[in-house]
């Protein structure tokens, strides 16, 4: 069964464009676990452009589903994620001028740091997810540094997905066969949706969990949050 994480990032970045806290955070994370949501995601970034730290501190007192806190690990991501202790930290490298998670970490190159990171976490037994694109090798590689998942980044199968979907399917696939083969448990997201996420899931062996957060936030403003939450259920499932 693969579980459905909703992504609430889009919720605080509304709230946040008047001030005040219209609409809820917390009680839109409490709505959808109501809904049916197996997971909350939130993306903290250095800026607070969207969830804020505080946040992510009124989350962890009130949810009951699997937390999830994704985000680069600087010191000031790393103590707030020791202090939530969430079910799951997913670490994805991206600057904090970028808009949105635009690609996987190449471990070779920051092999040493992520081990590291990975290390505390662990020691503090929290689950660690790396962000990492469909590179075989990169996978491999990743199963080395001591993480417990990875998240397969799915922009390039959701931009292809109408064009040909057999094809863009496939490497995900091979990436979710070896990161079977050495011991990483599977999460994807980004650009998942209503439209191409039952074939995804489908078709991708292993398939544990999916963040989404931008399109089922936007579908919900045309079908409401509690039936865009059931379609997505089915869809898995």
């Amino acid at each position: 069964m693969t579980k459905l994480s909703v992504n609430i990032n889009k919720i605080a970045t509304l709230r946040n464009a008047r001030g005040g806290n219209v609409p809820d955070v917390v009680k839109f994370a409490l709505d959808c676990e109501r809904f049916g949501a197996q997971g909350i995601t939130v993306h903290p970034r250095p800026d607070q452009r969207h969830i804020r730290y505080q946040d992510v501190l009124d989350l962890h007192s009130v949810l009951t589903t699997e937390f999830n806190i994704e985000g680069y690990p600087t010191d000031d991501f790393i103590s707030l994620v020791l202090n939530v202790k969430p079910a799951q930290v997913t670490l994805v490298p991206d600057p904090p001028n970028v808009l949105t998670s635009n690609a996987g970490w190449k471990i070779n190159e920051q092999f040493g740091f992520l081990k590291e990171v990975i290390a505390v976490f662990n020691k503090a037994n929290i689950r660690t997810s790396l962000f990492v694109d469909t590179n075989l090798d990169n996978i491999s590689e990743a199963a080395q540094t001591g993480t417990d998942r990875i998240e397969l980044y799915t922009e390039s199968y959701a931009k292809n997905f109408q064009r040909n979907r057999e094809v863009s399917i496939e490497t995900f696939k091979q990436a979710a066969l070896r990161a079977n083969e050495v011991g990483l448990g599977v999460n994807a997201g980004h650009d998942l949706s209503l439209e191409n996420v039952h074939y995804f899931s489908k078709n991708v062996p292993g398939l544990l969990e999916v963040s989404i957060g931008h399109a089922l936030i936007s579908e919900a403003l045309y079908l409401g949050i509690e039936n865009t939450i059931q379609l997505y259920l089915r869809q898995l499932n």
